[in-house]
């Protein structure tokens, strides 16, 4: 990805591009660009999308249900 980034002249952030190892049979390498080593994260939000390492839905779910339960709660004071 450097060489093609040094090539097109569109440099990467390094200090912003993560890691997340997916399936139990990953070897999770430390991964590098440039000399700046990439995070690894377990959890990371993506365009209002929550991707967790085991790909399951629960922490998302989660989300949206405490985000309508507080709009619900906010209607229900302000409306008489």
């Amino acid at each position: 990805m450097m060489n093609w980034s040094d090539t097109w002249q569109m440099p990467f952030n390094s200090s912003k591009c993560k890691v997340m190892h997916i399936g139990r049979n990953n070897k999770q390498y430390t991964y590098y660009m440039g000399t700046h080593a990439s995070e690894d994260v377990k959890e990371e939000n993506d365009l209002g999308v929550l991707f967790s390492v085991d790909l399951k839905p629960s922490r998302q779910c989660q989300q949206a249900y405490s985000k309508a339960s507080k709009a619900l709660g906010m209607i229900g004071r302000t409306i008489t």
